[in-house]
């Protein structure tokens, strides 16, 4: 998988400030998408386990309240086998940071059982996902105004409640440390990432 950009310090795509990976490859090409040197798969950098790891310690910081996946499309089947381990990891150090992702698909259509865009990693995916914004950009449909989405047919699915609220942001355990030593035993070991 490649990924076009990691955003370091993102308060447009979710609540607080988030850590972005906008991801290479989009089979939608919507007319008027913003990013769309992304829709090549082959565009920006090779993502690695070394861009994994400066992923989880971006994160790290108590003001970070998450991660959102775009793109490209975080749903295409090339990129969600690489995806689901980052989102374990992210769920596993950082269980109560959110995990926002948007995707042109619809859930209902695309990525429930049976759906174009289901694979093998699709629910598990979803599991990991506290927030997807769904539906194609449509350029008709644009509305500068609302809030986390570009096209007023995109939907905000709260797929899993009770995770990044304000009070609750940041990690369990014993803080900064437990989670920066994960990181690197994850680093270090077998991490279970392909």
């Amino acid at each position: 998988m490649n990924y076009a950009e990691i955003k370091e310090y993102d308060i447009a795509n979710g609540p607080g400030v988030r850590v972005s990976l906008f991801v290479s490859g989009c089979r939608n090409a919507c007319p008027g998408c913003f990013n769309p040197e992304t829709w090549d798969f082959d565009y920006g950098q090779t993502y690695t386990l070394e861009t994994e790891d400066k992923i989880l310690r971006l994160l790290l910081p108590d003001y970070i309240e998450g991660l959102t996946l775009l793109g490209g499309e975080p749903f295409e089947p090339e990129n969600q086998a690489v995806l689901v381990g980052l989102l374990r990891k992210v769920r596993r150090i950082y269980p109560k940071k959110s995990i926002w992702c948007y995707t042109g698909y619809t859930y209902e259509k695309d990525l429930l059982k049976g759906g174009s865009r289901h694979t093998s990693f699709t629910d598990e995916m979803l599991s990991l996902i506290d927030v997807l914004v769904d539906g194609r950009f449509l350029l008709a449909e644009k509305d500068i105004t609302l809030l986390y989405r570009g096209s007023r047919n995109q939907r905000i699915l709260a797929l899993h409640s009770g995770k990044g609220d304000k009070e609750d942001a940041g990690y369990a355990g014993t803080g900064a440390r437990n989670a920066l030593k994960e990181i690197e035993d994850l680093a270090r070991g077998d991490t279970g990432w392909k």
